[in-house]
């Protein structure tokens, strides 16, 4: 209520500068600057030099919980393309790790404590899979992937969760997505539906978010894989209605 009575009193003022179009327009043009002034100074953190102590550090991966290794396993090894480049087994503890990244095969040591210690742990970008046992032959989802997922709360209700989204670059956007769907992913956005054209969201077997970008600008073809054509892909631009 605090909120709606603040923004009703700079109503007056801001149609001053707003664009036409009424409350709705001022609304948004007070939401667009209250956005903007909160954003942070980044300039800085382009060109700061990286402290002594961090220079060796490595962003070395992310770790998701899934419900079936094999399934896992088998979507970033053969749909992704990558590798498994090293795992655990804590059977006293009830859980297995499957690190997997894009690598090249013949890199990867034999040797098990060779593949963990110096090659995975010093591998950039690793997705480490866990897969806590026994929740292969549970019914369903069994993990909240975020994106105003339900699963695993107690009133069934959807909660804004943290977690938005793996991603991955591709050389052609189009072609990698029509791979995909050959393979049976199922897509959130393919690459001509909604707002940004050219990059497309598809579910990993856990339903986690994998987005597919270009590696360059984005591009886009005038009719993509489910036979969306660039010009419509039923998105509409809330922020230009008047």
């Amino acid at each position: 209520m605090r909120r709606l009575a603040f923004i009703s009193a700079l109503l007056p003022r801001a149609a001053a500068f707003a664009p036409t179009g009424g409350v709705a327009a001022s609304v948004r043009y007070l939401r667009a600057g209250a956005i903007a002034s909160a954003a942070p100074d980044v300039d800085r953190y382009y060109t700061k030099e990286r402290e002594p102590e961090t220079r060796d550090f490595i962003m070395q991966q992310t770790m998701l919980r899934v419900k079936d290794p094999a399934a896992s396993l088998a979507f970033y090894c053969d749909v992704l393309g990558f590798n498994l480049v090293t795992h655990r087994e804590f059977e006293q503890w009830g859980f297995n790790v499957y690190f997997v990244a894009p690598v090249d095969p013949a890199s990867i040591p034999s040797d098990p404590e060779e593949r963990f210690a110096r090659f995975c742990m010093r591998t950039p970008g690793c997705i480490e899979l866990t897969w806590n046992y026994g929740s292969e032959g549970e019914t369903g989802p069994v993990y909240n992937v975020g994106n105003g997922d339900a699963t695993g709360t107690k009133d069934g209700e959807a909660v804004r969760g943290g977690f938005g989204h793996l991603g991955i670059t591709v050389p052609d956007v189009y072609d990698a997505c029509a791979r995909f769907a050959e393979l049976g992913c199922e897509f959130t956005k393919t690459p001509n539906s909604g707002g940004i054209k050219g990059l497309a969201f598809f579910k990993d077997p856990d339903g986690y978010l994998i987005e597919v970008l270009p590696q360059g600008s984005l591009v886009t073809k005038p009719v993509d894989h489910a036979g969306i054509p660039v010009e419509g892909g039923g998105y509409v631009d809330n922020s230009k209605k008047k």
